[in-house]
């Protein structure tokens, strides 16, 4: 079965990429998931746009990760969730509330997929949260959660 990715699947290829996989993979699983949709002709025209979100997205460079890195790690990202008695939150912190906390905290648009939180948050406090700007770069900045009022 031949597909186009539309996300990045680990050990198969990235967004844009034309791919041959086994039916029942196809069928099951990537196209249900969202993560490819099947290849036409016209499907294939897509792609451009498809590679054009992904470098748009993507961090340039390895400089430019690092300049990242950098506005990272100097910044102080505070989180506000709904919490209960001696400090435990309601449901726990995702990766989608942690890029917007660190737009809100005046740092650079970050792509949720590459947030590695430590485990499950699920409690106030202070956190150490890594991201994987480059292939090569790896931001670590701190996370505090409070609760909110």
């Amino acid at each position: 079965m031949k597909i186009i990715l539309t996300h990045e699947v680990s050990g198969l290829g990235t967004p844009g990429d034309i791919v041959e996989v086994k039916d029942g993979f196809g069928r099951n699983y990537l196209l249900p998931q969202g993560f490819a949709i099947l290849w036409t002709k016209g499907a294939e025209k897509q792609v451009e746009s498809i590679k054009r979100a992904r470098g748009a997205r993507e961090v340039r460079d390895l400089g430019h990760a690092n300049e990242i890195k950098s506005q990272l790690e100097g910044l102080k990202v505070t989180l506000s969730a709904r919490a209960g008695q001696g400090g435990r939150l309601f449901g726990s912190v995702t990766a989608n509330e942690v890029a917007e906390a660190v737009k809100t905290a005046g740092g650079p648009a970050l792509d949720k997929r590459k947030i590695e939180l430590p485990a499950a948050i699920k409690s106030t406090g202070g956190y150490t949260v890594q991201i994987k700007l480059h292939p090569d770069v790896t931001a670590k900045f701190n996370l505090n959660v409070v609760a909110a009022k």
